[in-house]
Order: structure tokens, then sequence, then C-alpha cells
């Protein structure tokens, strides 16, 4: 069982969810593994039983690495070439950011109940049981103090954005072309649409980019996929990645898997459960590996374009900047109307720019039609 996607970067093995003999469920998180962008959950792709852990907890992981075996179910277990390693009687589910606090306050993350995801332990978790003295006293102020994070991550992080980054710009020819689109009936549907939803379940505009791209990547072949080996590799869906900035600095970009198959609900629900989740350090080793395109939305910060850099092995990103009113000519007049530009940076080895420009032409046209989206 691979340990990590091809894409992603070395990281430390924190501990094993699962023991030899459990069986497993596609789907299962059987491991967590700490990286320069936070803990991700290693899942199992198909139904079995776990045979063999070949990792221990705090040793390092190479990208490809195999951490365990899973047998089929009803196989005899297999011959152990390799001595078990069993994994800690204890597991204790924690976000970085909650094992940093722990340290910083002296708090034994044994016995403290988790408030997050699957019963894992928060950083206020942990600032909770300080304060409640289960680690002897803890001036408040200490317990007040979010405790930074570690500078080396920090650097690490930058330093493995910065390696793809460059390999993409080294290695990718990159094909930029733009689009202005008209938002204004998009988001007169999208206010009509919310007024039946309770506020915490209405649709933000960046759904509607989002579901789009998706719906584009069907209509147009040849973006949605991989350059891999000196040829195009269509990808198996449509997984969209969304460019999610992190609060302590750095950016990650998980997949909502089958995104162009989902409504505009799901799609928004799954969204925001990336976000936080991305945020808390806690996001599976598929969300990161699986997407096939990605989107970056940088309209919240007052950018009115944005040429993104193709994460490789990918072919395409789509980048959205502000929506903001301009002069607009409807019906041989001229009106006020919100538009936003959109982006498309392409690998030209991949398609060339009649094939890109449709592919904006797609986003727009899907646009003007939110109901259909």
């Amino acid at each position: 069982m691979p340990a990590l996607g091809a894409d992603m970067e070395a990281g430390t093995l924190v501990e094993w969810l699962k023991q030899p003999g459990d069986q497993l469920r596609r789907g299962d998180i059987i491991a967590i593994v700490d990286t320069e962008k936070g803990a991700i959950e290693i899942e199992v792709f198909e139904d079995g039983v776990l045979d063999r852990v070949l990792i221990a907890p705090g040793q390092n992981v190479p990208v490809g690495t195999t951490l365990a075996h899973v047998r089929a179910i009803g196989d005899a277990p297999g011959a152990a070439a390799a001595p078990p390693i069993s994994p800690p009687r204890e597991v204790v589910r924690a976000s970085p950011g909650a094992r940093q606090a722990a340290e910083a306050l002296k708090v034994d993350l044994v016995g403290v109940t988790g408030t997050g995801p699957g019963g894992a332990i928060t950083r206020d978790d942990v600032e909770r049981a300080a304060s409640r003295g289960r680690a002897g006293p803890v001036a408040r102020s200490d317990v007040a103090t979010t405790p930074p994070p570690p500078a080396d991550r920090m650097a690490a992080m930058r330093s493995v954005i910065g390696a793809a980054m460059s390999r993409s710009k080294r290695e990718i020819p990159h094909l930029y072309l733009s689009t202005v689109v008209d938002m204004t009936n998009a988001l007169a549907w999208l206010a009509a649409a919310n007024q039946t939803r309770a506020v915490d379940r209405r649709l933000l505009p960046v759904v509607l980019l989002v579901k789009a791209v998706a719906r584009a990547a069907v209509d147009v072949s040849g973006l949605n996929g991989f350059w891999v080996d000196g040829a195009f590799r269509p990808g198996a869906g449509v997984h969209v990645g969304c460019a999610i900035a992190l609060r302590e600095g750095g950016l990650v970009a998980p997949a909502i898997h089958d995104t162009d198959q989902k409504d505009l609900d799901t799609v928004m629900t799954e969204l925001m459960d990336l976000v936080a989740r991305a945020r808390r350090g806690s996001l599976r080793s598929s969300e990161l590996a699986d997407p096939t395109i990605t989107v970056t939305n940088l309209g919240d910060l007052g950018v009115d374009e944005a040429f993104a850099v193709i994460y490789p092995p990918q072919v395409a990103i789509v980048g959205f900047g502000r929506m903001a009113p301009r002069p607009w000519v409807v019906d041989g007049r001229i009106e006020a109307r919100t538009v936003l530009t959109a982006t498309l940076s392409a690998d030209h080895r991949a398609v060339d720019g009649r094939r890109a420009g449709q592919f904006l032409t797609a986003i727009e046209r899907r646009l003007q039609a939110p109901g259909e989206l």
C-alpha cells in the first residue's frame, strides 16, 4: 500500500490508527503522516485486512514508501519476511497544532477528549485541558497564547512549494489566456437561491466558479488530467483542486472528487470542509494527490487577474479575480454590470490556444446558466 502520492512531499509517520489483523473498508484511515503541509491522513482504497505494518512511528517516510501490507479478506496472513512493527497501544488522534500546544503547555494528550472530526484532539481541546489543570497549574495568559508554528516547518513548506513551482516553470511551456465574464445574472440567481436556505447552508459565489470549471472540463477535453512520460493522460474523473491559503502561511490544493457529478450544495459543503481541515492540518492523502485540474480564487483579496502556475503533473489551472462593477454594453447601451476576469494557464504540450480558448468560453457559458450547474 503506497504511503504518499507521487506528487506529495515526504513526511514522518506519527501514529497507526489500525493494528495488524484489523478488517479495513475502502476509505478507512489507518495512519497519520506529518508533512510540511500538515498531518496527512493515509487511507486505504480497497476492502481487506491489515496484514503487516512496516514503518514505526517517528520514522521519516520518503515519497512512495510502502507503509503496510493489506491482504484480501479470507486470504491467509503473509509470511513474515519483514517483522511487523506493532503500533503503539495508546492511539491518540490530534492535529499538528494540538501537538504543538500540548508540548508548549505540558499537556498529556492521553485522556484529552477530542472534539474534532472523528474525535481528533484540536488546539482548543488542549487549551481547555491545560486550563483545567490536567497537567498542573497553567497561567491563563499561557493558555490564551497560541504557540506559533515552528519556523523550520514554514521554511520547509515554502521549500516544497518553491521546488514544485520551479519545476513547473522549468519544464512546462505555459500558455496564458484570459476572458472577462459578466456575473450579474449568476449573482442574481445565487441571491434568489439563498433566500430559501438557512444561513449556514447558503451558497457562496466561489461554488459557481468551481462547478463551472468542472463542467467545462467535461465539455472540452484535454485539460483535465496529467502530462506523464511525454504524453497527456486524462484524469479518471473530474477532481477539482481548490487552492487554500493556510493561516500561518503556505498553500495547499486538495481535491473535491467527482466535482462535475455533484450538485452545488454538496460542492459547497465539501469545499467548506476542505478549508476547515486544511487549516487544521488534517487532510487525506487522496485529497492532495488526486486533483486533475486546479482552481485559485484571489478575488476576495482585491486581485483583478490571477495568472497562476500549473502544479505538475497537471496541465491546467484556472484563476479568478474579484467581482466588481464595470461599464458593460448590453443591447447597445452602457450599463454597470458585475464582472470578473477568468484566466487559464495551460500546458502547451497538451493543448494549443484554440482548445484552451474553447475551455475558457465553456466556463463563461456555464456561468451564464447557473441554474444548470
